[in-house]
């Protein structure tokens, strides 16, 4: 790991535990094990290594999204995906994508610093609002109307269902932040409401 990225994993880190606004460049430093001048020899300050943050996490979603055989962020692409998908196989994809977002490092830390910094900063509550309620749901919404248009799914408001898709993940994954030693009883519970959301709206293959 090179110094740029030590930044990060120490940045993330510091943010998660004390909050975006208290946290100060030569606290990075010392983290890093580097004096504080020289910190600034790879990021030109704390909004820069905010922005590097972002940026990286983005990388890392699109490469466990493209793991999965889906873009991510393209409704109209991933729907034709998931039109030629069993029942099994969206499982797998859905419990991969959960599975990530509870277990790589930078998310969790993220979302933590977000859940407690959303009520004292407006543009980390602004941030917190797009990754993890609009973005998700507007994606979710282009989704579910493509496969109800394709007559794969029933016809209902997707937005209601993206938000009835979702909202038990989000609560799930939020559970976990808080009480991480329940792994294994939240994914199972994750497993059960995608294979009952499915079973729910999806169409049965005519014979």
């Amino acid at each position: 790991m090179d110094t740029k990225e030590k930044i990060l994993d120490a940045a993330m880190s510091l943010f998660s535990e004390k909050g975006y606004a208290d946290v100060f460049m030569a606290e990075i430093a010392e983290r890093v094990g580097i004096k504080a001048p020289s910190i600034y020899k790879h990021y030109k300050g704390k909004k820069e290594i905010f922005e590097a943050i972002l940026a990286k996490m983005k990388q890392d979603y699109d490469k466990q999204a493209a793991a999965l055989s889906i873009d991510g962020n393209d409704a109209a692409a991933d729907g034709a995906v998931y039109l030629g998908k069993s029942e099994e196989e969206i499982l797998k994809m859905g419990m991969g994508l959960f599975m990530y977002f509870i277990h790589d490092e930078y998310v969790c830390k993220f979302r933590k610093m977000l859940t407690v910094q959303q009520f004292n900063d407006k543009e980390l509550a602004e941030i917190f609002s797009a990754q993890y309620a609009d973005d998700p749901l507007n994606y979710q919404s282009a989704l579910f109307a493509l496969l109800m248009s394709e007559g794969a799914f029933k016809e209902a408001d997707p937005a209601v269902t993206a938000l009835q898709f979702y909202g038990p993940l989000f609560m799930l994954m939020t559970m976990y932040d808080r009480q991480p030693e329940r792994e294994q009883e939240l994914a199972a519970l994750a497993e059960k409401h995608i294979r009952q959301f499915t079973k729910l709206y999806r169409k049965e293959e005519k014979s």
